[in-house]
């Protein structure tokens, strides 16, 4: 059955969002996330890289061969990142730059940009891979800026953009170690615990209206017959 647009973009930012319910592209997710500055340029990154690669792919499905598709995806969203990097150096403040470092360059190899080209852009419409990246997008953005918002708080009091900054709690009250990469993990287990219990109280409720609505269903039927 064909899916709708909202289904396929729910998909990937609820139900299968790539860092708290099938934990891809992590890297980026533990190493950038130490402001939500960060997380909002590197949530960019991803979305343009995989928006592009997703539609050239799916556009060019017909025609690229089986044999050689893999190595072209590779070239392809090379490509892309190479583009965004130049374009980050160019025109980026120097120091965010530097923070997001070389976690730019390893989008090259993220499993969820990859993932998507082979898993759904191969197979798919252009228009509904448009929207398939869009909600894997969001769901990593989701995970980058949630996590970077509370390092940033907890880590040092204050929420900054680009120099400025406003106070949140007391830096006396800070706890460093949420700058760290132990405080990343955690940050990213309290998350997923989080959601983990949202999302199934969620599908539970969804079960739940199914079972309802097939009993009502079968309630009718049963009726007409009768």
């Amino acid at each position: 059955m064909k899916k709708s647009k909202l289904s396929i973009f729910m998909n990937g930012f609820i139900y299968e969002n790539p860092a708290f319910v099938i934990f891809l592209g992590m890297c980026p997710v533990l190493g950038t996330t130490t402001s939500v500055e960060n997380g909002v340029y590197m949530s960019l990154c991803v979305l343009f890289v995989l928006l592009l690669s997703n539609t050239v792919i799916s556009a060019l499905r017909k025609i690229i061969p089986d044999e050689i598709r893999l190595p072209v995806y590779i070239i392809l969203i090379a490509t892309l990142v190479s583009v965004v990097d130049m374009l980050f150096h160019a025109y980026l403040d120097y120091g965010i730059y530097q923070s997001l470092g070389s976690f730019i360059s390893l989008i090259v190899v993220n499993c969820i940009i990859l993932g998507r080209a082979e898993e759904f852009a191969n197979k798919n419409t252009v228009v509904d891979s448009i929207f398939d990246a869009l909600g894997y997008a969001a769901g990593f953005a989701l995970a980058l800026i949630s996590v970077s918002f509370f390092r940033e708080v907890l880590g040092t009091g204050k929420l900054s953009w680009a120099g400025n900054s406003v106070t949140i709690i007391p830096e006396d009250y800070a706890i460093k170690l949420f700058q760290r990469p132990a405080g990343a993990f955690i940050v990213l287990g309290c998350i997923v615990a989080l959601y983990s219990v949202i999302l199934r109280l969620v599908n539970e409720n969804k079960e739940k209206k199914a079972a309802l609505k097939a009993a009502q269903e079968k309630a009718v039927s049963t009726a007409e017959v009768k």
